[in-house]
């Protein structure tokens, strides 16, 4: 069988690798899953059920159900200062990632991606040919605006920002995207804004680029604020004129969202997550204070995840180490073109973080 040239552009996922390594552990101690770990909330769950029961069980219109649609638009004018001229709903953010890539990217086109970075901004653009440009952040993961200036080219079509994010907890300052924003307007560029966590931001302020920029489309979606990674929800929110691509490309791909959890997720943006939040708050300075003294490490300001340079140099060897100790991390070098650091992720309960901070020491002393 000949497979596709376009495949030989894209890896299979590190994450995976790492559980393919680790499957013959023991009930390891597991600060990898990028997931919550609480269940969706009762009144979620509900809804959801209500809605099956109603017979909701049919595709939706591609765009999704107005009453999400709309009540999503109320939430990003109310919160973030952002008036979108379209709003559709996805199969998840990452339904929204590929669609937007599909429609503003050509074979050559550039990108410009934050490193470190969330996994599919690399593989997704490769694979229809685009070029990811890579800006490493600086050591606390901030933007080097001169650094974002120079790799602007005459082929870069869009900024891809990702806050809070993912590997790193980091947020943008609001003096950042202004920055950025100014660097995109200047050269027309879209900024596609991946707010997936930002249901998860402790003490920083929090600001959307859509604030400051209106050529921006936000990915935002419930699967991390409201536990339902797998009923696959998310939104676009942007300009009519690229909505309007996304959702031809929606029809022949991933068709609409699950209609009953449309319904369910109409009942989410309801749902306090304050306390939520807090518990979040609580487990970061859990494994932050556990880690700091015995590693080069950022706080975070948002997100579950945390990520710390490796002792001894090497993301992969670090990692490995773990593993034969029985703990499960995943090697920075899956986030980033450098394998410099490796992340946990704390959507774990309290007692499995400190047998990961045990586990962890007692490698660093090793070095």
């Amino acid at each position: 069988m000949n497979i596709a040239k376009r495949m030989s552009c894209i890896d299979a996922s590190g994450i995976r690798k790492i559980f393919d390594l680790a499957k013959d552990l023991p009930d390891p101690i597991n600060l990898s899953i990028g997931q919550p770990d609480f269940d969706v909330p009762d009144p979620i769950k509900q809804s959801a059920h209500q809605a099956i029961d109603k017979g909701y069980n049919r595709y939706t219109v591609t765009q999704g159900i107005a009453l999400l649609r709309d009540k999503i638009k109320e939430k990003l004018i109310r919160e973030k200062q952002f008036e979108p001229e379209d709003v559709f709903i996805t199969s998840g953010v990452s339904g929204g990632i590929f669609l937007s890539f599909l429609a503003i990217l050509n074979p050559g086109d550039e990108l410009i991606v934050m490193d470190p970075y969330f996994v599919m901004y690399k593989h997704l653009s490769r694979l229809i040919g685009a070029v990811p440009r890579y800006l490493d952040l600086e050591d606390d993961f901030s933007v080097n605006i001169e650094s974002l200036k120079k790799l602007v080219t005459n082929k870069t079509k869009m900024i891809v920002l990702n806050s809070p994010g993912n590997p790193t907890g980091a947020i943008n300052s609001a003096e950042e995207l202004k920055e950025i924003a100014e660097i995109a307007d200047k050269w027309g560029l879209l900024v596609v804004s991946d707010e997936i966590y930002d249901g998860f931001v402790y003490e920083k302020e929090y600001q959307s680029i859509g604030r400051f920029y209106p050529n921006t489309l936000i990915l935002g979606g419930f699967s991390k604020e409201y536990a339902m990674t797998g009923w696959r929800v998310g939104y676009a929110a942007g300009q009519s004129k690229l909505i309007n691509e996304m959702l031809k490309l929606q029809q022949y791909t991933f068709v609409c969202s699950p209609s009953m959890a449309q319904y369910a997720a109409v009942t989410a943006l309801d749902y306090d997550t304050v306390e939520i939040r807090k518990k979040y708050a609580m487990k970061r300075d859990i494994i932050y204070n556990g880690l700091k003294d015995f590693f080069d490490v950022t706080k975070p300001d948002g997100a579950f995840y945390i990520f710390p340079k490796a002792p001894g140099g090497s993301g992969v060897e670090f990692v490995k180490k773990a593993i034969e100790n029985n703990l499960l991390i995943i090697p920075g070098n899956v986030f980033s073109e450098h394998d410099t650091h490796f992340r946990i992720s704390f959507a774990a309960s309290s007692d499995t973080l400190y047998k990961g901070i045990d586990v962890l020491v007692n490698i660093a002393k090793q070095f």
